[in-house]
């Protein structure tokens, strides 16, 4: 405790490069922050993009990526109340300071000081890196107010969430992305109710949870839509009741959709990153009410692929950031739903790897043959 410590990490210093399992020096935390002792970490598909360079833009190296976890805190900084020592926390990439006018606000997840910002990467305190090359004094740069990929990193208190001891961290570290992007985009910012039509765009691990947080508030109707036949059986496990596959069709995926479900979606779900997804996934909602969930990242500077006009037939569109919840006062209670049963954790761990083993966990990630793989440090 207030000492420099040196541990391992994987250390991104290239786009596409392999990370690179090196030793790395973590500074204490600051007034505000703590430090974390990583025990599971996971790759989620910005970590991928991130890691090939997609927005250049974004390019920092090197740099430790990063952002769904679980652990325990080693240290905390002078100004930490809510937080000690041996606590078992997760850190979330969209933080939530409980002081500026959006965290007061009921109406929106947005925080002023510690929303996800793709574009920092030092602290947001003071500017400056808690992370340093052993033996160069080089410094290395943070992700997503998290870092993760070390197995010691400095996070602001704002980005920290403290879980009861007696839950099970493996699963707990879901909650800090994709569980909570996909699950909280169905509950918290469309607010599905029992007997509705879904249409979800893209079953990777945050589309499969925006069926599975569909079939737990009891959507009458699920329909996943992707190229890769493979995710359709693990889509039968969520919840989901048709699948289209857009590579086997004649004709639009909205087309589609609205025969599946006689007029159109109640809502649907874009998990892709992709425009033209994003107006099929418009396109299928039905009219007069239908709305469309923005879930994926669009790392490109396009503009939506939408007419003006068509709003005027009462579908609309709307954008989500962690699933619309606050996470140091909502996900607490929430995660609790979940691991109560509303949604079967177990089905998006497909893979467990040690945490040497990194590059492979991204490779399958790549192939499409993992949902989420663990690993351990």
């Amino acid at each position: 405790m207030g000492k420099v410590i040196t541990c391992k990490a994987a250390v991104a210093r290239g786009p596409s490069q392999p990370l690179v399992i090196e030793e790395v020096q973590v500074d204490p935390p600051k007034r505000t922050e703590i430090r974390i002792r990583i025990l599971f970490t996971s790759i989620c598909h910005t970590d991928l993009a991130a890691w090939k360079g997609e927005n250049e833009s974004q390019r920092a190296y090197p740099r430790i990526l990063g952002h769904e976890a679980s652990g325990v805190i080693e240290s905390v900084g002078e100004e930490v109340t809510d937080l000690k020592p041996r606590d078992h926390v997760i850190p979330i990439f969209h933080g939530e300071c409980g002081d500026c006018v959006y965290c007061h606000h009921p109406s929106t997840n947005i925080c002023k000081n510690f929303g996800v910002d793709p574009m920092r990467k030092e602290m947001p305190s003071d500017g400056k890196v808690r992370f340093w090359s052993k033996g160069r004094g080089e410094p290395i740069y943070h992700f997503l107010n998290t870092s993760t990929f070390s197995e010691y990193t400095v996070i602001d208190s704002s980005c920290v969430v403290k879980f009861d001891p007696r839950l099970p961290l493996k699963k707990l570290s879901l909650f800090s992305c994709g569980v909570s992007t996909g699950v909280g985009a169905v509950w918290f910012t469309a607010n599905v109710q029992a007997g509705q039509k879904v249409a979800v765009f893209g079953l990777g691990a945050v589309g499969l949870a925006v069926a599975a947080g569909a079939r737990a508030r009891g959507a009458s109707q699920i329909i996943g839509v992707d190229i890769n036949p493979n995710k359709f059986e693990k889509g039968k496990a969520m919840g989901i009741t048709d699948f289209i596959n857009p590579n086997e069709l004649q004709k639009p995926v909205h087309e589609v959709v609205k025969k599946l479900t006689g007029g159109g979606a109640d809502y649907s779900f874009e998990c892709t990153g992709n425009l033209q997804i994003l107006r099929e996934a418009f396109l299928s909602t039905q009219m007069g009410w239908g709305l469309t969930v923005l879930v994926g990242v669009h790392a490109k500077p396009d503009t939506l692929p939408i007419h003006p006009m068509e709003l005027f037939s009462g579908q609309s569109l709307k954008g989500c950031i962690f699933g619309g919840l606050k996470g140091k006062t909502q996900l607490p209670s929430f995660a609790a739903q979940c691991l109560e049963g509303a949604v079967n954790l177990d089905e998006f761990i497909t893979h467990e790897l040690p945490f040497e083993r990194i590059n492979e966990a991204f490779q399958l990630l790549i192939d499409g043959k993992s949902l989420r793989c663990v690993l351990k440090l």
